[in-house]
């Protein structure tokens, strides 16, 4: 025979098991940005040009979400991309950015896990172009 004291501490262990076997996982969002400027660049230029680069990824999903801005550039950005790349460092194309033309620009798109995980680990950078500055005029590394 089981007391009634144990009889209600079985059921709420029951309980309290059943509700966290049942709550679904939280997703991670982490906040990103980036400062842009010629100075970043590798290697550095003059341009007076500059940026800011606002983003979210969330870990569920794998999606990563942007805003940002370019002013004062030497002519229209002719591309921009988000890099695979450490400070200091050039590196391939990660993500393609659509509209820095425009001055104002946003965009989302869904990463890889090995994409995700440089991201996150600091090595990943945003590169606006121009015609004057084909490889890049201002550029700025994504940080949390």
């Amino acid at each position: 025979m089981i007391s009634p004291v144990l009889r209600s501490t079985l059921a709420a262990l029951a309980c309290a098991t059943a509700l966290v076997l049942a709550s679904p996982s939280m997703a991670a969002m982490v906040n990103l940005k980036a400062d842009l400027k010629a100075s970043s660049e590798v290697p550095p230029n003059t341009s007076t040009g500059s940026g800011t680069l606002t983003a979210t990824y969330d870990d569920a999903s794998k999606k990563l979400t942007w805003k940002g801005n370019v002013s004062g550039l030497s002519g229209p950005a002719t591309a921009a991309h988000f890099h695979a790349g450490e400070a200091g460092k050039n590196g391939a194309v990660a993500v393609p950015i659509a509209g820095a033309d425009k001055g104002a620009f946003e965009g989302s798109a869904t990463l890889t896990d090995a994409q995700a995980a440089d991201m996150l680990a600091g090595k990943w950078y945003v590169n606006i172009h121009t015609a004057a500055n084909k490889g890049g005029e201002i550029r700025g590394q994504l940080t949390k």
